[in-house]
């Protein structure tokens, strides 16, 4: 089933979603990003239905075949209070491991933080909160990534240099705490909606909490005009948002330490 949430209007004024964009620290408001050249913002709406209802009423078409999941966190949960997320999502052959650190400031990004190829800053938008959001992947093999989630090797060994560079030259937390684990696994499911060819991810925990969302990514210019398309376009094909428009991750992190 679904996780329980209540759902809510979805014709939400997009005009506030700009209002709160969240520079660098969290705490300042500005009237609208100011990203360096080609800074997108990824417009996330956390969906509340069941996967059939939610496929029919999106004529949703599967993106390629289910992959697993993992993320990595200790039981108190000392990454995500940090603005931490690491990742990995297994394929076959070859897994990407990635780091994603919360509000940051992707105006001026930290010199040389984030190398070319290495990562980005882009803006993520959760209900009516906008915040820069730096990302830096890495790429591993199957035989490592099955170390990585069987524990036999930490996630820590298998950072890249520009990850282990960026916790502690920005993030000041290195090394990572203790009992940081692998945490999963998620089976985890890419849609594309039609016609407006929105990304969708169902997510299925192992103890059968399904979360959905529904995502498109566009340059910043035009956030306030695709976060109102995307809501209208929900609301005309009946499915309900979330109350709860926080990011899900800490709801999936919960439920895989429990």
């Amino acid at each position: 089933m679904i996780a329980t949430r209540r759902s809510i209007d979805v014709a939400s004024s997009a005009s506030l979603v700009i209002a709160m964009a969240v520079a660098c620290g969290g705490a300042k408001a500005v009237e609208t990003p100011a990203p360096a050249p080609a800074t997108r913002v990824e417009v996330q709406i956390g969906l509340c239905g069941t996967p059939e209802s939610i496929e029919r009423a999106l004529a949703l078409q599967p993106q390629g075949p289910p992959f697993e999941v993992w993320l990595f966190d200790n039981d108190a949960l000392t990454l995500y209070g940090r603005g931490l997320r690491i990742r990995l999502r297994a394929a076959k052959d070859l897994s990407q491991l990635t780091l994603k650190i919360a509000n940051q400031d992707c105006a001026t990004p930290p010199a040389n933080a984030i190398p070319p190829g290495a990562g980005k800053c882009e803006y993520d938008v959760h209900g009516a909160n906008v915040a820069g959001a730096v990302s830096l992947t890495r790429t591993l093999t199957a035989p490592q990534s099955k170390r990585l989630v069987a524990g036999r090797d930490s996630v820590a060994t298998l950072l890249s240099d520009e990850q282990i560079a960026y916790l502690k030259d920005v993030v000041h937390l290195w090394p990572l705490p203790a009992k940081v684990r692998a945490l999963g696994p998620i089976d985890e499911r890419s849609y594309r909606a039609a016609p407006k060819r929105y990304d969708v991810g169902v997510s299925k925990l192992p103890k059968g909490e399904t979360f959905i969302e529904i995502s498109t990514k566009v340059p910043v210019a035009q956030l306030a005009d695709a976060k109102q398309t995307l809501e209208h376009d929900l609301a005309r094909a009946g499915v309900s948002a979330c109350a709860d428009q926080s990011a899900q991750a800490i709801n999936k992190l919960r439920s895989l330490v429990r």
